[in-house]
């Protein structure tokens, strides 16, 4: 009789709780995406049984673009080449909850990366409510249910209360609106850095042109394998090496005839003859499963005191959102589609791990967005930025998520705070993030001596890992003599 009354009411609990159930859908499986998952799985709402989390992922497997794939389609499934390392050293850049496993070089190359984040997906669990093999098509606002409708692989629609976005944005090339370019697209003698791989790929003379990471790589990989190297980067002081070999150039304001190879810089100098040019020039932010009214493809005016009823894609940014995140609209709620992992030059696992939860504190509690404070800020960010570019929008598009160092630090102690935590980052990683660039040259010089797993043994195997590995960097810096043991580089 005990038995029978305690089933029935396990019944109506059960049906309470699906009844009170919400839905959350996560768009991607890299690491934006598996954090994302991470983070709902440890809110109280997911583990009594209140919130369920979906995601979809197009590709067959985790990882995003550290999941690598051959230059075979267009755009590539990843930018992933061959010799990619992180330029941000793995105890700034890895999950809160998650350290890189002990003696893991500073800056790990993709596989060691991808590796790390299997081993995040299998520690706590997230294979079990992704989705593979399974893109999405659309994500449309349903005003009748108030909720998502969320259509994907065979063109099954489910609806979600919550819509988080983390397909990532270094997918869709940008390719530069320079003079003449286009009809060396035309002729095959350009390509973008998405489709480079390996650099004796390339052996002509070659004009790699971009000053970010990808650019500084690809010129200095194509070194030994190209009859010549001129590298463009706007601004740049011209300098030859190597005899001539290899070239430092400015900006090129005009590509002329392909069969001649003739570019023009911005000082006005020239070159003749280049094979081929590689364009490591950027990325767009690119949602095809968001159709309108929902983002809307044309760049708006930043300054514009009204919520809009849609959000505008300029491809450099979106615009106009709430923490860089909630869509500041009123056509549905802020609280119901976010997105991650946007700005730029950051580091990117532990913001994607604040903005989740600050996503879920709007989600559990949408009054906790002042939409008014936020407009606010939105207006005073577009001022600061137009002080510095003028009142070019595209600059001022371009400039939207490209964070400063402090900058960044500050945006995640301001999500901090506003979850509602006491936890600040510490000083020491703003002051190695600083350093990181220097660092690389450091360590990189570490392996050309062959001495770089001495220096690493024993690394963050301790007790406190983050204090080993901050003890390590700041030695590295400071160009002591040779490795110490473990216990003391804190």
């Amino acid at each position: 009789m005990g038995s029978s009354s305690s089933s029935q009411t396990n019944a109506v609990d059960n049906t309470q709780i699906i009844a009170e159930q919400k839905h959350i859908a996560v768009i991607g499986a890299g690491p934006v995406g598996l954090a994302a998952i991470k983070i709902i799985k440890d809110s109280p709402e997911f583990k009594a049984g209140h919130w369920t989390v979906t995601a979809f992922e197009a590709r067959d497997n985790l990882g995003g673009i550290w999941y690598p794939a051959p230059p075979d389609a267009d755009p590539p499934l990843t930018a992933l080449y061959d010799s990619l390392t992180t330029n941000t050293p793995h105890p700034l850049m890895s999950y809160t909850s998650f350290p890189f496993r002990p003696e893991t070089p500073l800056y790990p190359p993709a596989s060691t990366v991808l590796a790390y984040l299997h081993d995040y997906a299998k520690t706590f669990d997230l294979l079990p409510h992704i989705l593979f093999n399974t893109p999405v098509q659309s994500v449309r606002w349903n005003p009748d249910a108030k909720k998502w409708d969320v259509t994907f692989g065979c063109q099954e629609t489910r609806q979600y209360d919550l819509v988080l976005i983390a397909n990532g944005h270094y997918r869709v090339p940008r390719f530069p609106d320079t003079k003449g370019l286009d009809a060396w697209r035309a002729r095959g003698k350009v390509t973008h850095s998405a489709w480079y791989r390996r650099p004796e790929d390339y052996t002509g003379k070659i004009l790699v042109v971009g000053g970010g990471y990808s650019g500084m790589d690809v010129a200095s990989e194509t070194r030994p394998f190209a009859k010549e190297v001129i590298h463009s980067i706007t601004g740049v002081t011209p300098e030859d090496e190597d005899g001539g070999k290899f070239k430092k150039r400015g900006r090129v304001v005009e590509y002329l005839d392909a069969d001649e190879g003739k570019v023009i810089f911005e000082d006005g100098t020239s070159e003749n003859g280049i094979d081929h040019v590689i364009l490591a020039t950027g990325y767009q932010f690119n949602f095809p499963f968001l159709s309108e009214p929902d983002v809307v493809p044309s760049l708006p005016s930043p300054s514009s005191s009204q919520i809009s009823p849609a959000l505008y894609n300029s491809t450099y940014h979106i615009f106009p959102l709430a923490k860089h995140i909630f869509p500041l609209v009123s056509s549905y709620p802020p609280s119901s589609l976010v997105f991650l992992g946007l700005p730029l030059r950051v580091a990117p696992l532990p913001l994607a791990e604040i903005q989740t939860q600050a996503a879920l504190k709007v989600f559990s509690d949408p009054d906790s967005l002042d939409v008014q404070r936020e407009a606010d800020a939105l207006r005073l960010r577009y001022e600061q930025i137009r002080a510095l570019k003028g009142d070019d929008d595209v600059a001022i598009a371009d400039a939207w998520f490209r964070f400063g160092i402090k900058e960044q630090f500050d945006y995640r102690d301001e999500l901090y705070e506003f979850v509602g935590t006491d936890y600040r980052i510490p000083q020491w990683e703003r002051e190695l993030f600083e350093q990181k660039d220097l660092l690389r040259e450091r360590c990189r010089e570490l392996d050309r001596r062959g001495e770089a797993e001495a220096w690493l043994r024993g690394v963050g195997a301790g007790s406190n890992p983050a204090e080993e590995w901050a003890g390590l960097m700041w030695k590295i810096l400071k160009g002591d003599d040779g490795p110490i043991d473990g216990a003391a580089k804190a």
